[in-house]
């Protein structure tokens, strides 16, 4: 490399490193509150975890979408679970990784998914246990969080809509 095209490349990198350094990070930001922060309640009951899934089964139904459906405790664990008739066998363990990551992170899955698609904070790939993809949702009685459902098998937005429906039956 001649010296007069590694000085322009010099000038380049140092352009862009003050272009860069100029950005603020909204990472930076410090909340007046701890966000999500809800307490864990006691865990949800089997016989309420399949009323869970019974209603989001017949919302798939309703759509032809053949989905896994699974439902967490408070502490993250399979209490139900249901794999509708040609649902892909893939989704049985993603159904149940959504399930346990809204449980344990106290935020819908959707929150990783816009964090990554849409806020570009990629360090949250780096986080153990999360699932960036829409379809876990924590289930809250009485300001507690008892539970999540998770669903699994269609496109994200369709297994959003199954587990919401699961979720508000519990109202």
């Amino acid at each position: 490399m001649s010296a007069k095209s590694f000085l322009v490349a010099l000038s380049l990198f140092a352009v862009s490193a003050v272009g860069h350094a100029q950005q603020p990070n909204p990472l930076d930001a410090v909340p007046e509150k701890m966000p999500f922060d809800l307490p864990y309640g006691e865990p949800i009951k089997l016989d309420r975890a399949q009323t869970l899934i019974q209603a989001a089964v017949a919302e798939a139904k309703k759509h032809n979408w053949k989905l896994n459906i699974a439902v967490a405790d408070s502490g993250g664990n399979l209490v139900a679970f249901q794999r509708m008739d040609g649902a892909q066998l893939a989704s049985i363990e993603i159904s149940q990784h959504k399930a346990r990551a809204a449980v344990t992170f106290r935020r819908e899955t959707k929150a990783y998914e816009n964090a990554i698609q849409v806020s570009n904070y990629n360090y949250v790939t780096t986080l153990d246990g999360v699932i960036a993809s829409r379809g876990g949702i924590p289930l809250i009685v009485d300001g507690k969080i008892i539970g999540a459902i998770g669903c699994s098998g269609g496109t994200g937005s369709q297994d959003e809509v199954v587990c919401k429906v699961g979720a508000d039956s519990l109202k």
